[in-house]
């Protein structure tokens, strides 16, 4: 009889994590099973505000806790208060994965737009609903578990193989948007 070893939702967490950013250069994260934390080292100080926060310090999966630690190079950082979308700008900035960030403004309130490359992302989960044990999903779906997006920050996939593409939008000014390219 086969002998089943399925990955923890917090191996999983890590795993998620890793995927978001184990392309960016200026990105490393380390995983201490045995004391449960997360590090995440940066090397620019505005990504690292950035990541600081939109992740958790501490991340629950019933009676285990993983801490997650953001550490910024030969310097000190606090939480960043700047715009919600320029954090996301900040965050992906040099990441291959995304193809554009964009702030779109609607009416009064900015929408922020990550968009990643049309990709599909397959790392290896144990998973029984496949032949391989891999779990195959898109950035978006990553993000969309990982990072705290809150009110207007939407995370998607681009619809062109094409990087760094303009977003259609189906408001007809254009002077409201700010599209910034990463």
């Amino acid at each position: 009889m086969a002998i089943l070893k399925l990955s923890a939702p917090w191996h999983t967490y890590y795993k998620e994590l890793n995927e978001l950013f184990k392309l960016d250069d200026e990105v490393r994260i380390v995983y201490d099973t045995d004391e449960q934390v997360i590090n995440i080292y940066v090397e620019n100080i505005a990504k690292a505000d950035a990541m600081a926060a939109v992740l958790p310090t501490e991340k629950e999966f019933g009676a285990i806790t993983v801490q997650v630690n953001v550490i910024p190079a030969n310097t000190t950082f606090k939480k960043a208060k700047s715009i919600r979308g320029s954090l996301y700008e900040d965050l992906f900035r040099g990441n291959p994965i995304v193809d554009i960030v964009t702030i779109e403004g609607v009416m009064t309130n900015p929408i922020t737009y990550v968009i990643f490359k049309k990709e599909v992302v397959q790392y290896y989960n144990d998973s029984l609903s496949d032949a391989h044990g891999m779990c195959s999903t898109l950035y978006q779906d990553i993000a969309n578990r990982i990072l705290d997006a809150g009110e207007g920050i939407f995370f998607c996939t681009n619809t062109s193989t094409i990087s760094k593409t303009s977003v259609w939008s189906p408001y007809v000014t254009t002077t409201s948007a700010t599209i910034s390219t990463i």
